[in-house]
């Protein structure tokens, strides 16, 4: 794998030598749709387990299982246990935050992918232009960086300080559990597999998605400064109607932007989703409007499960395939990324950008934050040039590059990287959101 090492501090080099000059270009990614505030626990798993034993004196590990809907202490008890044991992330809703107050310290950080995208990039001093949701003040002091634009009522982009709060605010309860934590109840242990988090979602202003009018407008009247348009976030959406609206909208607005920009990339950033039927819309309306799918290997296997077309996420040529079925199936007009913590992938028609380059920044992005718990500074970046790559992330290239693999797959290029490797992250939240930033800096000229 030296070609690969090689190729990961070409692609540092290029973002230490050029950030400076692309940040200062007419060009930068648009960023959507939504944002909260996340409300980030430091989750002990001593404190964890005392509560296990005061709320279920008499309970069972194996017996506990995740709700759709948080109403007590026990609810989210087992909630955690549900997702932990399997070291799997997931989103549950509740009914109240004030149930889960006060257990553990908590910080404030940015939550939407778009918010977090643009954050990852302004570390590294690239602009970008995000739309939000979640207006408040808490979120606008988070996003007040010289790198991070908004576009305003009349079209205009100014920084988050010049932004007056006109949505409700929303809460999401992010709690985070690492690999070799035990869980134990009653002589029961469970020991904790792989680190990953939970997120608990208040659904407020996400719900029903308000879509900033200055934000389109600005990239309708100045298209070809975009050299990416990013939608995300449309997973907290509870009603189907205003979903198709939304999405209505989006897709005439598409249209215009493509016609002023050709070369303007569509890129959609996959999510769990709360409701199967919303999904379903989203698959259905929106994947045929844009370049590119990205998401990560779990949202892979659901979505093809939803096609009844069952995937072994651990065999790389059944990804591959599942990838092309997902292409073909939606008629995604490009191509579709998988990113996990072990590779990540792209599946699909030939590029004029250099989307190998592209996926290795979005790797370093994702595992610099992964490494220090913030979003990477240049010099944070070339920290994690020191650690190795993923195992499973060669064994599978290996399997890639062997062109005798028995694959369905007709795509014209297939190209996998494999990750810089931590075994327990500092922090899982936002990765995926680091990496679709990355991802944005191969489409900027």
């Amino acid at each position: 794998m030296i070609n690969i090492e090689e190729k990961y501090f070409t692609a540092y080099e290029t973002i230490k030598n050029k950030t400076k000059g692309l940040n200062n270009s007419v060009e930068y990614p648009a960023l959507g749709f939504t944002s909260n505030l996340d409300v980030v626990c430091d989750f002990r798993i001593d404190i964890f387990n005392r509560l296990l034993k005061k709320h279920f004196p008499d309970g069972r590990l194996e017996e506990m299982h995740a709700v759709k809907y948080i109403k007590n202490m026990q609810d989210f008890l087992c909630a955690i246990v549900f997702f932990a044991r399997q070291g799997i992330g997931g989103e549950v809703d509740i009914c109240d935050m004030e149930i889960i107050t006060n257990i553990f310290e908590t910080e404030y950080a940015m939550g939407g992918t778009a918010t977090q995208a643009a954050l990852a990039l302004s570390a590294i001093d690239l602009a970008s232009l995000v739309h939000l949701t979640d207006d408040s003040s808490p979120v606008c002091d988070i996003l007040n960086t010289s790198n991070i634009y908004i576009a305003n009522a009349q079209g205009e982009l100014v920084h988050a300080n010049n932004i007056r709060q006109t949505n409700e605010q929303e809460v999401h309860f992010i709690v985070q559990f690492k690999k070799g934590d035990i869980i134990e109840l009653n002589k029961e242990q469970i020991v904790i597999p792989s680190s990953n988090r939970l997120i608990v979602t208040k659904i407020t202003v996400n719900a029903v998605l308000p879509l900033s009018q200055g934000y389109f407008d600005f990239i309708e009247n100045h298209s070809k400064k975009i050299s990416s348009h990013v939608l995300s976030s449309f997973n907290a959406v509870e009603n189907e109607q205003i979903l198709r609206d939304r999405l209505d909208y989006i897709k005439k607005h598409l249209a215009i932007f493509r016609k002023n920009n050709e070369k303007g990339i569509v890129f959609f950033e996959d999510a769990h989703y709360h409701n199967k039927n919303i999904r379903k819309i989203c698959l259905e309306t929106i994947y045929n409007e844009v370049d590119i799918v990205s998401l990560n290997e779990e949202e892979l296997e659901y979505t093809l499960k939803m096609e009844q077309y069952d995937v072994d996420i651990r065999d790389i040529i059944a990804c591959v395939d599942g990838m092309c079925r997902i292409k073909q199936v939606y008629g995604i007009k490009k191509g579709v990324i998988v990113h996990t913590k072990d590779y990540s992938m792209y599946v699909g028609d030939a590029l004029e950008v250099d989307i190998e380059a592209g996926l290795i920044y979005g790797n370093m992005l994702a595992t610099t934050k992964a490494l220090i718990g913030t979003y990477g500074s240049i010099d944070d970046i070339h920290a994690i040039l020191k650690l190795p790559l993923s195992d499973q992330g060669i064994k599978y290239k290996k399997i890639i590059d062997d062109k005798n693999h028995e694959s369905k797959c007709t795509a014209q290029k297939i190209v996998i990287v494999p990750t810089k490797y931590i075994e327990k992250p500092k922090y899982t939240v936002g990765l995926g959101d680091s990496f679709v930033a990355g991802v944005q800096i191969c489409f900027k000229k």
